[in-house]
C-alpha cells in the first residue's frame, strides 16, 4: 500500500476532464464493455500506462500480455501505484485495483495470469488509462 498523501480531486473538474464514460468507470466503478479499448493494439514497450485521472503513472507496456478477455491485462502494476480492496458487489468476490495516489477504479486483479512471471492478471478497464511513450 501507498502511504502518500492522495491526490485532491475536484470532482466537478474531474467530470470536465473527462469522457462520462471515463468518469463512471473511474469515479463510480463501472466496467466498459469487453473488446471496445483501443489499447487492447498497443504492443509497444515503450509505453507507459497513466491513470487517466490523475496521470499517475500505473502500469509498464513491458508488464502487458494478451489475456483474450477482451481488457488490457498486465502482470504487474509499478510498485507502489496501485492499492487493493475487497470486492463483494454483484454476488462475487473480487479484489478492487484502484490507483493508489487518486482512488480512482481501473479494475480487477485475478490469479489466473501467466505462471512464468507473476501468475496475477490485473484486468484494467482501458478507459481509466493514458498511454503515452516513455
Amino acid at each position: 500500500m501507498n502511504n502518500a498523501p492522495k491526490a485532491d480531486i475536484n470532482e466537478k473538474e474531474l467530470k470536465q476532464k473527462l469522457t462520462p464514460e471515463q468518469y463512471r468507470i473511474l469515479r463510480e466503478k463501472g466496467t466498459e464493455a469487453p473488446f471496445s479499448s483501443p489499447l487492447l493494439d498497443i504492443h509497444n514497450k515503450d509505453v507507459m500506462f497513466k491513470c487517466a485521472a490523475c496521470g499517475s503513472q500505473l502500469f509498464s507496456a513491458e508488464t502487458k500480455f494478451n489475456s483474450g478477455t477482451g481488457w488490457p491485462s498486465f502482470d504487474q502494476a509499478l510498485p507502489g501505484a496501485v492499492e487493493f480492496h475487497d470486492d463483494n458487489a454483484h454476488g462475487m468476490h473480487r479484489t478492487e485495483v484502484t490507483c493508489a495516489k487518486c482512488g480512482s477504479h481501473l479494475g480487477h486483479v485475478f490469479d489466473d495470469g501467466p505462471k512464468e512471471t507473476t501468475g496475477k492478471r490485473f484486468c484494467i478497464n482501458g478507459a481509466c488509462l493514458l498511454a503515452e511513450k516513455k
